[in-house]
């Protein structure tokens, strides 16, 4: 049988995955830090274990001996992961997961990358054409993970694939973020202050994210894929349609808020891997993934949780 570990498997994306895990028909293990995830979903096998700790690491995979592993763990708090060194400690353990991995007799993994990887001043972001120059400790840290995981599954016969994830929104997304903090500004009777809007950005459905992530780990495909829609949106037809959505265009400020200062004009995915190597397709328009993403936010609200 093929047996899945998931770490981050109660996070943003790695919940979604479980579903996709189980129409794959994997045994699957969940690695999280928090008991709360694991009453998730009965039918995962949960493990609790700080990655960061290489003898939990390494305890956890030899008493799983997974088959393949799907790496979605990383530091991500708001505002701080850019720069923040806890990224060197993800590069780290990364590294020590994937080599326990193997060593455990681990056939395929697919680790969890990142759009800011890619040097932004080209805009369009190809695999094999765009080069890597990250701007930022994260996507530094995770483009150094990239090669190192790369080079040693290279050299060691091991599956891997590295999935290159670009803008994604919905259900249970931290509340400062864009769809979100639009989302609840309007649904609270509240002015969304945005950005000018114009910026041209890929945005994909985060359970959408997951299926294709899934996708990959079931295929043969190495190296780098994109996970995007591969559909250029500009941020203020974004905020617009979550304006309809609401009923509160009248409360949307574009222009309120200065954009970064070096903010690119246009970051989109080519997705022709995606699509035609690993065979995979989004399940969820844009207008469908916000349709849904409004209707959690409202029933929260609504419920006061």
């Amino acid at each position: 049988m093929k047996r899945a570990i998931v770490t981050g498997a109660g996070g943003f994306v790695g919940q979604y995955s479980i579903p996709c895990l189980k129409d794959a028909g994997y045994e699957i293990h969940g690695i999280t830090t928090k008991k709360s995830h694991c009453d998730l979903d009965p039918d995962v096998i949960w493990h609790i274990a700080n990655l960061l700790d290489d003898g939990q690491c390494h305890d956890v995979i030899k008493e799983v001996r997974p088959t393949h592993l799907l790496h979605f763990a990383w530091y991500t708090e708001p505002g701080k992961y850019w720069d923040s060194e806890k990224n060197v400690e993800w590069l780290t353990s990364g590294m020590r997961l994937l080599v326990h991995f193997k060593e455990s007799g681990g056939e395929r993994a697919v680790f969890a990358g990142t759009c800011a990887e890619y040097d932004w001043d080209y805009g369009f972001c190809s695999e094999n054409v765009t080069p890597s120059n990250p701007k930022t400790l994260y996507g530094i840290c995770k483009n150094s993970l990239r090669q190192m995981a790369n080079s040693y599954s290279e050299r060691s016969g091991l599956g891997f694939a590295w999935g290159r994830i670009f803008f994604l929104y919905g259900p249970g997304e931290q509340p400062s973020r864009l769809v979100p903090s639009v989302i609840t500004s309007l649904l609270s009777g509240r002015e969304a202050l945005c950005t000018h809007g114009d910026q041209v950005r890929d945005f994909l459905y985060s359970p959408d994210v997951a299926s294709a992530f899934v996708a990959l780990l079931d295929s043969d495909v190495t190296g780098t894929v994109n996970i995007a829609s591969g559909e250029p949106v500009k941020l203020k037809d974004i905020v617009s349609k979550i304006g309809s959505r609401t009923g509160h265009s009248d409360l949307i400020r574009l222009g309120a808020l200065e954009a970064p200062a070096g903010d690119p004009p246009l970051i989109v995915a080519d997705t022709r891997r995606l699509n035609d190597e690993v065979g995979w397709t989004p399940g969820h328009s844009l207008d469908e993934g916000l349709d849904a993403t409004v209707e959690w936010w409202r029933r929260k609200l609504n419920s006061g949780s």
